[in-house]
């Protein structure tokens, strides 16, 4: 079983041929693990639980490949009575099976959820009923076609996934691989932001502009951020590697890598000239609350 410890970089650029044939061979046998773990976890609950067994035969044994599992999962969810399953399946499909990073980063995501996520009690589990999960491989999708210049074709289906999952994220804005959107219901993400690898992202959290000012206006997080829930985060403001957002902060400036901001207006934890440093990675480690003790506002 390949190991559960998967760090998720940006890959090297390299001439090395048989390296990077290596690689591909690695990611390969990632997919191909991932996808019989969820199948066999899908004919156990089948046998467990008889009433799924039709759902989990139509929706995952039934396919051939995790890419047709999840394109026809999504388009059952997605649909409308004017935008059809089957269209949508044949959207999907085409976009998971001719862009391989799309693929890589299912796996990647899958894998960042059940690691991360104590409730979380199986792959197929995050597979058929983690919406953030689902609303994060669907906006993938949108920003191909945005990518693609099919707008208007993103846009509508930008508008269904926020009717279905409740999560709105803008078509052309940009996502990593290893990312948890946990619980997700109200997560807001602007046209213009970035999000890295790694990142992990709790309900209630709007990655928004400051007005109506146009251009590159709204936040990049990089890798191994963790946002807790109810955090707001407005304007072209950069939130450092591994930094840590509290629960229900307002952040209108730029935060340091590897420090952790509190409270509305946001500080940083330590004092702003000597700021603590997380010893972790906290987009996976999920430590929420470890800042308490050096929070010295904090009294009940």
């Amino acid at each position: 079983m390949p190991s559960s410890n998967v760090r998720y970089v940006s890959p090297p650029i390299t001439a090395n041929n048989s390296s990077s044939s290596t690689v591909i061979s690695a990611a390969n046998e990632d997919d191909t693990w991932v996808w019989a773990q969820i199948k066999s976890e899908a004919r156990r609950d089948a046998e467990s639980e008889p009433a799924l067994a039709s759902y989990l035969y139509s929706t995952i044994l039934s396919h051939s490949s995790l890419e047709r599992s999840l394109s026809f999962h999504l388009g059952n969810k997605l649909c409308s009575s004017t935008l059809l399953s089957t269209l949508l399946y044949d959207l999907f499909l085409n976009a998971f099976t001719s862009d391989p990073s799309l693929r890589s980063a299912v796996i990647a995501d899958l894998r960042a959820t059940r690691q991360r996520d104590p409730a979380c009690e199986s792959f197929s589990h995050c597979f058929l009923n983690y919406k953030g999960f689902l609303a994060c491989q669907a906006h993938r999708v949108t920003h191909r076609l945005w990518q693609q210049s099919r707008q208007p074709l993103a846009l509508a289906l930008h508008s269904r996934i926020a009717d279905v999952f409740a999560v709105d994220i803008h078509p052309a804005a940009r996502i990593g691989k290893g990312v948890l959107f946990d619980h997700a219901t109200g997560v807001v993400v602007g046209e213009t932001a970035v999000i890295g690898n790694n990142v992990s992202i709790l309900h209630h959290v709007t990655l928004g502009g400051t007005g109506k000012v146009g251009g590159d206006r709204h936040p990049k997080i990089e890798d191994g951020v963790l946002i807790g829930a109810g955090a707001t985060i407005l304007g072209n403001v950069k939130i450092g590697e591994g930094a840590k957002i509290g629960a229900g902060s307002v952040v209108l400036i730029d935060v340091p890598p590897r420090t952790t901001a509190v409270g509305n207006p946001a500080r940083l934890v330590g004092g702003k000239e000597k700021p603590s440093q997380n010893k972790d990675v906290p987009g996976e480690s999920m430590d929420h609350t470890s800042f308490i003790s050096e929070w010295s506002d904090y009294i009940i």
